[in-house]
């Protein structure tokens, strides 16, 4: 810049300012003209007169760009900000709703964004949501066996283009789609139906009747875990037990006493977290997901018919990864464990054979 490389620029700093300003003052004392002068570093005169200027008030360097805006903030409006942080912060623990609650009390009229701005600029820092305390999940009865047809899972979904749900019953260990009931309502009368039909298809009403003693029917429509344990203790064994989410038909009175009339203990999971439930959440994601032309039905009676195929098609047919890759059928009816070592004797067979092949033959013979 300047001399040999142009004009000076729009912005430099105040050492190449004062070395300019050297220059010119050099060349005005052996007779130049500060025009001159200037000139031939890149300069305008009335540049360096002003950059003279401020040399001598000591304030050659850029001061910072812009000013005040004319509709920038009060400092009563910022006092304003601080005092109503100081009153209403704990309760209100937003800047939007600090925002709001001035204009509400006629104190200060500012937006959310500048809320935000002045409190960070103070260091003032809003306390936020608490956190909740987190709920221990329930664990599983002490009589409870791990084996088809001790646990199972229910729940609805909703199929909209047919304006109908659906209730589902799966069971959790072998995964089994036991029975689907399409419903225009959800309501306890359907749990009932379905759990009947359920119960009927696994040929385990007589059973449920067996196992529905008076007191253990009193125990479980009453929900008394430690009765419930006792009477187990007994042995006054439920028939399985029924998890579900906290649905008010699975939360109903009649569910529950049809449930116990049946000697079905309940289990609900906590509330939000439908990852206590997954087995029949996850039911209803794979099945829309891997059937999707189930959510384009519009007829009713057609959607349930294509349920029925589709559920018979889940449990005998696909292989599902949560029971080692067989399907729900096989290890429904104790199957799944011969496959799955079937199949881990033929892996270990397999690579035997590779081994040996490669062991035993040569190039010239293969």
């Amino acid at each position: 810049m300047g001399l040999t490389a142009g004009p000076v620029p729009a912005r430099v700093d105040e050492h190449l300012k004062a070395g300019l300003l050297d220059l010119v003052d050099h060349a005005v004392e052996h007779g130049w003209s500060t025009r001159a002068a200037a000139g031939l570093l890149g300069l305008d005169e009335v540049r360096v007169g002003r950059w003279q200027a401020r040399r001598a008030g000591g304030q050659l360097a850029d001061r910072r760009p812009g000013g005040h805006a004319l509709h920038g903030l009060l400092e009563a409006e910022r006092a304003a900000i601080l005092a109503l942080f100081e009153a209403w912060g704990e309760i209100d623990r937003s800047h939007r709703k600090l925002a709001h609650r001035g204009s509400r009390l006629q104190l200060v009229h500012v937006s959310e964004s500048t809320m935000r701005r002045v409190l960070a600029d103070e260091g003032c820092v809003l306390p936020g949501q608490p956190a909740r305390e987190p709920i221990p999940r329930t664990p599983w009865p002490d009589w409870l066996e791990w084996k088809p047809n001790r646990v199972w899972a229910y729940d609805f979904t909703h199929f909209t283009r047919a304006r109908r749900a659906a209730l589902a019953i799966i069971d959790v260990v072998s995964r089994r789609w036991l029975t689907t009931l399409v419903c225009a309502e959800e309501s306890s009368v359907q749990v009932e139906v379905a759990f009947t039909a359920a119960l009927a298809t696994e040929d385990l009403l007589d059973a449920a009747d067996a196992a529905a003693t008076a007191a253990l029917r009193e125990a479980l429509c009453s929900g008394d875990r430690d009765r419930v344990t006792q009477l187990t203790g007994e042995g006054q064994l439920p028939l399985l037990l029924a998890i579900s989410d906290n649905g008010p038909q699975m939360r109903s009175v009649s569910t529950r006493e049809f449930l116990a009339g049946v000697a079905i203990a309940q289990q609900f999971g906590r509330p939000h977290t439908p990852e206590d439930q997954a087995w029949i959440e996850t039911l209803f994601g794979h099945v829309k997901g891997e059937w999707p032309h189930l959510e384009k039905i519009k007829d009713p009676g057609e959607l349930d018919r294509e349920l029925d195929r589709v559920r018979a098609e889940y449990n005998t047919v696909r292989l599902h990864a949560g029971v080692g890759y067989v399907t729900p059928d096989d290890e429904h009816t104790g199957r799944g464990e011969g496959i799955r070592q079937a199949r881990r004797d033929g892996l270990a067979a397999a690579r035997e054979a590779r081994i040996n092949y490669r062991r035993n033959t040569t190039k010239e013979n293969r």
